[in-house]
This record gives C-alpha cells, structure tokens and sequence, in this order.
C-alpha cells in the first residue's frame, strides 16, 4: 500500500488498485472517461516523485519531463504526492522593472522575483490583477540568474487586461504571477533534428524562448522561423533575429507579411502558407506553433500531413478573448 496526497489530505491506494481507482473510491472529484489510458482526460502531476513509466506511455516527451502521468495506468511504487487539474495555481508576488513599447501595440513586460523562478522558455504564466481577474501570457526568456520572465503583451480591442498593463502598471508596481504551465518547450534531444517555428503576433515570444534555449544548449540540425502578422508595424525584434540569424549558420529566419505587398527581405502571404512552401517535406522535424488558434490548429493538421510526427508537434491552445 502507497499513500496518495492531494493538497494536505492523504488518502491510501491498495495493492491492486491503479491511483485512479483509489481516487474515485475516496469521491475525489477527477475527470475521466475511458480508464484504459487512451483519452488522456484523466491526466495529473506527481508533484516530487517521477511517475512509473507505464503511466506516462503515450504522452508527449515534455508532459513526461514534467512529471504528467495517467493515473488510470498507474499502480505507485511509492508514495506520491499529486496535482489535479483543476486544483488552484500556487500565486508568487513579483516586481515590474520594465514596461516599454516593443511595437505599436505590443509590451515588453518584464517581472522580477527574490528568488529563482523555475521555468522551461515556452511556457507560460497566469498574472493577476488585485481585483483577481486573470490572464494567461507565455513566457519570452530562458530561465536565468537575474530571476526574471518577460512578456510580449498586445493591446487588444476592449481589452481590460491588456489595457491595465499598457496604461496603468509602471516600473515598481507588484503583480502575481502563477506557476509555469504548457508543454511547448524545448528539450536537448535529438540535436540534429530540423526545427520549424511558425508564429503570428505575440507568438514570438515563446519562440524567441525557445529558439534561444536550442541555441544555447548546442542544437545543431536547422532552425527555421517565420513570424507573421498583417503590417510590417505589428512585428517586432526583426533586426534581433536577423543578426541571431547571421551570428548561428544553422538558424534562418523569415519574416512574413500577409496585409500589402512586402517590402524586400520580407515574404509575402500567410505565414503557414510560406513555411510549408519553404519545408515541404517534414518527416523528423520537431514543430511548434504559436499565436492565433486558427492558424495553430490549421498548420497542426497541415504538418502532420507533411510527414511530422504528432508526437513532435507542440502547441499551448490560448482561445482569443478580451484581454
């Protein structure tokens, strides 16, 4: 017998039973459907110990490496302390040290914290206001000494959110910030593998997260990102990634235009479109994608088709809503 804990509560889970069984015994209330591990909706954290490696089959690499686990396959070998998916984040206060235009209409916001923030670049964070309305934003760095997460934040039309951060938070003020969360984040693997990162908007900033952290940890098959918007004055950092693009012979990096006719170093067209015309073939390339869940979830079908694994596609849905 293995004990089970779930915030401060314990509960024990017998020989014969898998970790779901023994919630649903105890009434806990957990999603589930299938118990044979195929619907995946029953997922949960071990939030010390690493799950058995049974009940991770199935799930993509970085849901492993976060300790994700299906608890419908799970018999413990040990006690296990557990996070369900719909316990609360876990809030930490931070500092704002930098809150400057990056464009138009886009933020850089950048949050301070005492002590170290541990995070995967290309993940993201809910902040919060006093008043407890909450968004969701992805985080734009690697995880560093200076114990800082930056973000790109878009004005968005009657965005409440968006237009608190724009107008009324200043260098000083505190806001708090919730654990890491997603799974669409690099991982030193496979360093020969082609990357492809395709983002609209502000889905740059998880991809300069993460397109910074396979850099740095040696990654040497080819990088490719196309950021799209409609105006060239929608994007932003394109001198950055040129030079990013000139300093690493492996990174190449195009910027597309899909409102009027491009001016030169730019493609003309949406950004889906010029990727797969440019990487025809994606048979092994590792895929993340960023930015409006139209495009996202039209290029996740449309690179499946040309040949990546779904296993190697990753994707942190955002629906659009007023921010």
């Amino acid at each position: 017998m293995f004990t089970l804990t779930i915030d401060e509560n314990s509960y024990i889970c017998q020989p014969d039973e898998t970790v779901l069984d023994a919630l649903l015994r105890e009434n806990i209330n957990i999603p589930y459907a299938c118990k044979k591990g195929t619907c995946h909706s029953c997922m949960v954290r071990s939030i010390e110990v690493v799950p058995p490696h049974s009940a991770q089959a199935g799930l993509k690499n970085t849901l492993q490496k976060l300790n994700y686990f299906l608890p419908c396959r799970c018999y413990p070998e040990q006690d296990m302390a557990i996070k369900l998916p719909d316990q609360s984040d876990f809030y930490r206060m931070g500092t704002v040290i930098n809150n400057t235009l990056l464009n138009r209409n886009t933020i850089l916001l950048v949050i301070a914290f005492e002590d170290a923030f541990e995070f995967k670049a290309g993940q993201f964070v809910n902040l919060q206001r006093n008043d407890g309305v909450t968004r969701s934003y992805s985080i734009a760095n690697i995880p560093q000494q200076s114990n800082t997460l930056e973000f790109h934040i878009r004005r968005l039309p009657d965005g409440k959110f968006s237009a608190w951060l724009h107008d009324e938070v200043s260098v000083g003020d505190s806001i708090a910030v919730s654990e890491p969360r997603g799974h669409c984040f690099y991982l030193p693997e496979r360093r020969e593998q082609g990357l492809l990162l395709v983002g609209t908007g502000t889905g740059l900033a998880p991809l300069a997260g993460i397109l910074t952290d396979a850099l740095m940890q040696g990654h040497t098959g080819p990088i490719h990102l196309f950021h799209g918007s409609r105006d060239i004055e929608d994007l932003y950092r394109i001198n950055e990634m040129r030079q990013l693009a000139k300093q690493h012979p492996n990174f190449h990096y195009i910027p597309c235009l899909s409102g009027k006719q491009a001016s030169e170093g730019f493609a003309a067209g949406r950004v889906n479109e010029i990727a797969l015309s440019h990487i025809p073939d994606l048979k092994s390339w590792r895929v993340f994608l960023c930015g409006h869940p139209d495009m996202v979830n039209q290029m996740k079908k449309q690179v499946f088709l040309k040949g990546a694994s779904s296993g190697d596609i990753y994707a942190d849905a955002f629906l659009i809503t007023p921010h």
